[in-house]
């Protein structure tokens, strides 16, 4: 069998060959660097088109210490965001980081939520995007510790300039405020057991309600390494011993769907005398059976908007010595620099898309009778 042939790749010696010139002034000629007459300039110019000569990444990288690479990162179990929904919250967020980043001339990497393994040594990236971190983050204190900027999307200082906020407090809000327009007298919440944004800001919220609107706080926990299995344990149980409970917030889609399993193993009618709805618009919730009531949340627009804050920090455009930390306790610790809010227009004159408000997408898992 013959071996298949391969393509000459034009070099910078082809081009200065060519060109009868040095590397070094095709190198100075075509990034602008360095001095080098126009008549030179345009020569090394056209004899690189003419040739297609492309640099080489590799290179540029070793020149400038950057590898313009960026990486989407979270610490939340495989258990809660892999399974069924294929990593889809993960994935739609990843996927919006990495057009806004190509459009400002960055890679974007994709490393999975995995507990066994560190991402962060296997990677070779300018910046991170952490999602929905806790407050002591493994994989923050990692990229402290190898200096390497990174931003949050609802971090432990969501609303400061160093997150970009997913609206948990209004999604909860939404969500508990729709279970009771549908006619819900005890709703329980169903949480897992960490302190992420989603999870603190529904227990506040439901807090609030139960007192406002005089129903008993009930709260189910299940922990993130359990997953689905911790979820329908804990909604069995809860279900069990209060009777009279005839909705289910649970914020983590995952739950929601072990809440959905033991609701029918205990012989209720989800979406009828049981409402049970959830955070993420994602595949679990349309999956479901019944399909789940949930909430659109914009991850395009939170996406670009995390992108054009790392950006901002990498660029030395958001720097602020007094600035709060990431985890809004204090003066900045070393490799840690504060962020600006993104313009609207961008410096290469892209528009930031806006972040809109959460909205509420209603399914089966709601759509029982109204009750007064």
């Amino acid at each position: 069998m013959s071996e298949s042939p391969r393509v000459h790749r034009v070099t910078i010696a082809d081009v200065a060959r060519e060109a009868g010139v040095s590397r070094t002034t095709v190198s100075h000629a075509l990034s602008g660097q360095g001095k080098v007459n126009a008549t030179t300039r345009e020569k090394v110019r056209e004899v690189a088109e003419r040739l297609n000569y492309r640099p080489s990444v590799r290179a540029q990288s070793l020149r400038s210490g950057r590898s313009q690479a960026l990486a989407l990162l979270s610490s939340m179990p495989a258990a809660v965001s892999a399974g069924p929904s294929q990593l889809g919250f993960f994935t739609e967020l990843a996927m919006g980081c990495a057009r806004t980043a190509l459009i400002k001339g960055y890679v974007f990497v994709l490393a999975p939520p995995n507990e066994e393994n560190d991402p962060i040594d296997l990677l070779d990236i300018d910046g991170a995007i952490l999602l929905e971190p806790t407050v002591d983050d493994p994989l923050a204190e990692a990229l402290r510790d190898r200096g390497i900027p990174y931003v949050t999307i609802d971090g432990p200082g969501a609303g400061s300039k160093w997150s970009v906020d997913l609206h948990h407090r209004a999604t909860a809000e939404l969500l508990l405020g729709h279970l009771l327009e549908r006619g819900a007298r005890q709703p329980a919440l169903l949480v897992s057991r960490s302190l992420r944004g989603a999870q603190t800001a529904a227990r506040a919220v439901y807090a609030e309600t139960a007192a406002a609107r005089g129903f008993t706080a009930l709260i189910a926990e299940a922990t993130e390494t359990g997953g689905e299995e911790a979820a329908y344990a804990a909604t069995k149980t809860l279900l069990s011993e209060h009777p009279d409970i005839d909705a289910v917030l649970a914020p983590v889609d995952t739950f929601a769907t072990g809440a959905v399993r033991a609701a029918k193993d205990a012989g209720r009618s989800v979406g009828e005398d049981l409402l049970i709805v959830t955070r993420y618009d994602g595949l679990r919730a349309r999956t479901s059976v019944p399909p789940l009531t949930a909430v659109d949340l914009g991850l395009e627009a939170i996406s670009s908007a995390a992108v054009e804050k790392l950006v901002a920090v990498l660029d030395g455009e958001g720097t602020d010595e007094a600035g709060p930390t990431v985890d809004g306790e204090g003066p900045e610790r070393a490799g840690e620099t504060a962020v600006r809010e993104p313009a609207e227009v961008t410096a290469t004159g892209t528009a930031s898309l806006p972040v809109t408000s959460p909205r509420l997408v209603i399914r089966e898992s709601t759509a029982g009778p109204q009750r007064r």
